[in-house]
């Protein structure tokens, strides 16, 4: 994309795991996540990953899930051996064929935003955000009809996993109404409404 606008920076990548995918319940299963997307981050080339505790949703910071987050990154770099090498994927044609595809859509994307106006001013038009919401709702009907499955969650659930008593966060989307010049991208989890429902089911026991 660099050279393709001909930009001559160097962009640095500061990456961090995506709240998406993850849930209240089961919660252990989200440092098998955020292990995995910060993997994803150094194999990708970021310059710097920033972890989140598997609790972050539910409970305030506190040292020991901070601690866990730490020792994820540690793990990869001196267990895995991630340190020993700069560009851990060079030569993989897997991995480096996907990233091809990946980088042509993304320059097809961009080319037609810039087409149809640039990105600020798709952005006022809400066409950006209403993308991005198309795509979500795809997601969340595959989340939905289990096609896409999360362990514990809606895959193998833990009938005795109760969580009603330890929440100190609510880890449920917020919306406050108010006027803003550009129509906000509002972000959510995958499992939130069969979380709810859980949570329901726990306090009218």
């Amino acid at each position: 994309i660099n050279k393709e606008y001909q930009f001559n920076f160097t962009p640095e990548l500061v990456v961090s795991p995506s709240m998406r995918n993850k849930s209240i319940y089961d919660y252990n299963v989200n440092m098998l996540r955020t292990t995995t997307e910060c993997m994803s981050a150094i194999l990708g080339g970021a310059n710097a990953v920033s972890n989140l505790a598997y609790d972050h949703i539910y409970h305030k910071s506190n040292e020991f899930g901070e601690r866990i987050a730490r020792n994820q990154l540690l793990i990869l770099k001196e267990e895995s051996y991630f340190k020993a090498s700069q560009n851990v994927v060079e030569g993989t044609y897997y991995v480096e064929t996907l990233t091809v595809q990946i980088a042509e859509k993304a320059l097809q994307l961009f080319k037609e935003i810039e087409q149809k106006g640039g990105f600020v001013n798709q952005l006022f038009s809400g066409i950006i955000q209403r993308k991005i919401k198309e795509n979500a709702q795809k997601e969340q009907v595959q989340f939905n009809e289990g096609s896409m499955q999360f362990i514990g969650v809606n895959k193998h659930p833990n009938p005795q996993d109760l969580m009603k008593d330890n929440l100190q966060l609510y880890p449920f989307l917020k919306i406050k109404a108010r006027k803003t010049l550009v129509q906000p991208i509002i972000a959510n989890r995958l499992a939130e409404t069969l979380e709810q429902e859980r949570l329901a089911k726990e306090r009218s026991c």
